[in-house]
This record gives structure tokens, C-alpha cells and sequence, in this order.
């Protein structure tokens, strides 16, 4: 699927003519019209509202169709719904179950560490007699908020990102099948069924 193809499907699913996304964006409905016959490209700050303004992520308008992931969307959320954050948070469990009511939910762990940052890890474990990465601590801090799920629905397969503020989900082009799989650059073990 091209960029225009992928604007053009994704403004629609918004509810969105091209006049009402032209007037959101405040250009004319004309470079709305050139984007999505793939007649011209949109510049960064364009590209970064369009995906802004059609809960889509920059990641898939500008996916080739070479990536493991098909499609992204994100749309906001209010974990409080779920009820008050607790010592065992079980909230984005329940909002996964509510949003994935007949799917397998697997929860994962993610590994973001790079293979430079295991070499580093490596080093400071052998000069240091350090007993932990450094890297891979570094990584799970900044990660906290984070919860990943891999959900099979029906025939689709869904990598989904659960932060406090959004909940992202990405559907896989080929399925994942092992008890650890990379996508990108993160690593990934499945834990355990919610």
C-alpha cells in the first residue's frame, strides 16, 4: 500500500473528507488531493500531524510493506477506568481483556538492548564484577510504564503496547509462534496468558 493510499484510507476511517482534514491541517484540500493520488509527499511537520490527527502511527504511513508489522493504531486511554494503581497493577490486564474479550492474551517481557549494548554490558560485568547489565537496567527504568501483549484474534495476530496514556496496537505480518521473537530491536519472551 503506498503513503497515499495509506492517508487516503486512514482519513476515511477517521470520518474525515478531505476539505475537513485540509481545514484541520490548514492547507488547502488540493494538497490533501495531490498526497493521496501519490502526486506529492507531505514534509515532516505535515507527516507528523497527519498521523496525529488520523490515530495512525509516522511508523505505518511511511512502512514499505518490507517491516514485520502490517498496521499501527493508537488511540488514547484512561486507566483509572480500570480501577486505583496498585503495588500488583492488574489495570492494563483488565483494559486488554475488555478491548480482546474472545482472544488469546499473552503478556510478554521486553528486552530493548542492543547488540552494542550487550557488548558494553560484557565489559562492565568482566572489569566491574558487576553481577547485573548495566544496558539492560537502563532499559527496563525507562521502560517501566510499558506493557506488551501479543494477542491472537481470530486469524490476525496483534503486537499491542499498553503505556498510561495510549495503548498502541500493531498487527504482525506473519505470525510469531516462539516463546521468544525480535521485532525490530527488541526482544521479546512470552510470559504468561491473561
Amino acid at each position: 500500500m503506498t503513503l497515499g493510499e495509506k492517508i487516503k484510507e486512514a482519513r476515511k476511517t477517521a470520518g474525515l473528507t478531505q476539505e475537513q482534514l485540509a481545514q484541520k491541517l490548514m492547507i488547502s484540500r488540493q494538497a490533501i488531493t495531490k498526497w493521496e493520488s501519490n502526486k506529492g509527499l507531505p514534509d515532516i511537520q505535515n507527516l507528523k500531524a497527519l498521523a496525529e490527527l488520523l490515530n495512525v502511527s509516522v511508523d505505518y504511513l511511511l512502512d514499505d510493506g518490507q517491516s514485520a508489522v502490517k498496521t499501527i493504531m493508537r488511540e488514547s486511554i484512561d486507566l483509572d477506568k480500570y480501577g486505583k494503581k496498585g503495588f500488583n497493577d492488574k489495570r492494563k490486564d483488565k483494559l486488554m481483556r475488555e478491548r480482546y474479550p474472545e482472544a488469546e492474551i499473552i503478556s510478554l517481557i521486553a528486552d530493548a538492548t542492543t547488540k552494542s549494548d550487550r557488548v558494553i554490558d560484557n565489559i562492565i560485568g568482566i572489569v566491574a564484577d558487576a553481577p547485573f547489565g548495566i544496558p539492560k537496567v537502563i532499559s527496563q527504568v525507562n521502560n517501566i510504564d510499558n506493557e506488551y501483549y501479543l494477542v491472537n484474534d481470530g486469524g490476525r495476530q496483534l503486537l499491542v503496547l499498553v503505556t498510561s496514556e495510549f495503548i498502541e496496537s500493531r498487527e504482525l505480518s506473519e505470525k510469531v509462534n516462539d516463546k521468544k521473537f525480535t521485532i525490530g530491536e527488541i526482544t521479546f519472551k512470552k510470559l504468561r496468558k491473561i
